[in-house]
């Protein structure tokens, strides 16, 4: 009881988080709303932020949403495709459509509670197909290396074609008595420290692999290193690394395409949307509710760079965020949860894999 209790309390923190965020972002948004609204003479009771919101969102062309649902789309099934492999690799004969449903009921359970989709999946696969669980959880390792990676490429490229616009927006945007954020003095002692810092943390690796946290961060490199070495024992590796990239490229086209959906930002071209989706991927990474909260905050945060206003801005992230987690990634789940029940009714199982023993599962992601 005491069990189901704090994993009850932990899902209403998480959910509390995310909301949090976004509430307070609204809060301070419709803040600035109500005082551009005096400023141009517009009654209060004309002025609401929601109501712009819903009006802009109602507003969005739905070809272009839709042409959003497609790369998300696409997205997913390099990355069945993707994941077969690994799993077709070691011998298990599983079925796309199996696999793509686990990957939607990932993405929906991940609103619920941080990692819980990569159960889920994991669990799917193991009771439909019949692969033992512990052989998922290793192909979710791979599949996440990658992501780690990908994921880095995509901010060192953003970082490089955007370079001088990311820093002319940083610099104008601290504090007028401080340093600029990349001064030369600043980056000299950054690098110095990182130098420091990991000299010291070489010096003492042996004392600090013996504690708990050390073996935790050397562990998530060892799968890492793992992860990347178990690629190239694939029949394809070559075919491997072009759907993870595919996968990406898909992400980054949806956040380009939700573009042209909206007026205000139906302008901006693909240096733009290169700096958006990058913003937005950091989002994501941040444990809140599929990034919401913070997807909204980056996001506005990148437009600015474009000239694009904080209230269009945050309009646009509405649009593109809840297209995706609402539309998409919710009706979707329930969707393939309908169907695995009724294919579970159907199909007799000989193994003892169950979905609702997933969280108990103690391999790490």
């Amino acid at each position: 009881m005491l069990k189901y209790l704090i994993n009850f309390l932990k899902f209403c923190l998480f959910i509390s988080f995310g909301l949090g965020i976004l509430y307070y972002l609204y809060y301070n948004l419709n803040t600035d709303y109500q005082a551009q609204c005096a400023l141009d003479g517009v009654a209060a009771a004309d002025c609401s932020l929601m109501a712009k919101i819903i009006t802009d969102f109602k507003s969005a062309n739905i070809f272009w949403v839709f042409m959003v649902f497609l790369a998300f789309t696409l997205s997913n099934v390099s990355r069945m495709i993707r994941w077969g492999m690994l799993m077709r690799n070691m011998g298990y004969p599983i079925r796309n459509g199996i696999v793509y449903m686990s990957i939607i009921l990932g993405y929906f359970f991940n609103l619920f509670f941080p990692r819980l989709g990569e159960f889920v999946r994991a669990g799917t696969i193991a009771k439909y197909d019949e692969v033992p669980m512990e052989k998922v959880v290793g192909t979710i390792v791979v599949d996440r290396t990658m992501d780690v990676l990908c994921l880095a490429l995509v901010m060192a490229l953003a970082f490089a074609v955007e370079y001088d616009n990311l820093m002319n927006f940083i610099n104008a945007n601290r504090p007028a008595d401080g340093p600029g954020m990349f001064s030369q003095t600043w980056f000299s002692v950054f690098i110095l420290g990182s130098i420091a810092i990991a000299g010291i943390l070489w010096k003492f690796r042996k004392n600090l692999q013996s504690t708990k946290f050390g073996q935790k961060i050397s562990g998530i490199f060892k799968g890492l290193w793992e992860g990347i070495q178990t690629i190239f024992t694939l029949k394809k590796p070559i075919l491997f690394i072009l759907h993870s990239l595919n996968v990406w490229l898909m992400y980054f086209l949806m956040a380009y395409l939700c573009f042209f959906a909206f007026d205000p930002t139906a302008h901006l071209g693909l240096r733009a949307g290169l700096t958006v989706f990058a913003f937005s991927a950091l989002g994501v990474l941040i444990p809140s509710p599929g990034g919401m909260g913070t997807v909204h905050w980056l996001t506005i945060q990148a437009l600015a760079l474009y000239g694009v206003g904080k209230f269009a801005a945050f309009s646009f992230a509405n649009i593109l965020f809840f297209s995706i987690q609402i539309f998409y990634n919710i009706i979707g789940g329930i969707i393939c949860l309908v169907i695995l029940y009724f294919l579970n009714k159907k199909t007799p199982l000989t193994n003892n894999s169950d979905i609702s023993d997933v969280p108990d599962q103690k391999a790490e992601i």
